[in-house]
């Protein structure tokens, strides 16, 4: 479960931030702020994982807030001015919402920061090196090592192998087989797409190589890819 904090001078605001953080189970909402200095004092007490914060705002705007600080939590802006958008990307915000934000698009915000959190603590894998998938009528033995990457097809999915094996093609759901695949070994990084970490030979900003092969990142998958690039830093 995430903790966080709402920070807004805004008392209504702060309520539909408050009412929408309910909706979603794996957030926990620790306290509101009207202003940043209380969000700073609510920092050093507690361990923050998540913030969601104005820009302006009296006294330290959110842009100044999320630069002082030296540890700093993730962020998701709400705010009714787009011009700060820009800035606020090289700040490595997680998201950017213009008010008055709909409850889709502040789940799609909370949904992209909740997969960032799982991302970063990830336990290291113990168990089997492999599983079990029902192809043509058969179970088929796949070790995890030879997974390049997974493909949705509708109803289907394409297992792509190390060559010179074929890919392999079964009937289940792409969150049907996530849950088989060791997480610090997979990522999901388009609806459509699962690729293996250990076979990605670069990453652009919409997309990931594995071997010559260029596979899309979806919109909100992109923060989830870029943590990858950056968590050996």
């Amino acid at each position: 479960m995430l903790k966080c904090i709402a920070i807004d001078d805004e008392p209504l605001a702060l309520q539909l931030m408050q009412d929408y953080i309910s909706k979603l189970p794996y957030l926990q909402l620790i306290t509101t702020c009207s202003d940043a200095f209380e969000a700073s004092q609510v920092l050093q007490e507690q361990e923050i994982d998540l913030v969601f914060i104005d820009i302006q705002m009296p006294g330290l705007t959110g842009l100044q807030f999320i630069k002082i600080l030296s540890n700093k939590p993730m962020f998701i802006l709400v705010t009714a001015y787009e011009k700060f958008a820009l800035e606020s990307y090289d700040l490595h915000v997680v998201d950017y919402l213009l008010k008055p934000v709909e409850l889709s698009r502040f789940m799609q915000a909370c949904n992209k920061a909740n997969e960032l959190y799982q991302l970063k603590h990830k336990q290291p894998d113990t168990g089997s090196e492999y599983f079990f998938l029902n192809v043509d009528y058969s179970m088929v033995k796949v070790i995890f090592a030879d997974i390049m990457w997974v493909e949705g097809l509708r109803d289907y999915l394409k297992i792509h192998l190390i060559p010179p094996a074929k890919p392999l093609i079964t009937r289940m759901s792409m969150k049907a087989l996530e849950e088989e695949l060791p997480p610090s070994k997979f990522l999901r990084i388009h609806k459509s797409f699962i690729v293996s970490i250990d076979h990605i030979t670069s990453v652009k900003k919409s997309s990931v190589f594995t071997g010559d092969r260029e596979l899309p990142v979806g919109e909100t998958y992109k923060e989830v890819v870029e943590m990858i690039t950056r968590k050996k830093k």
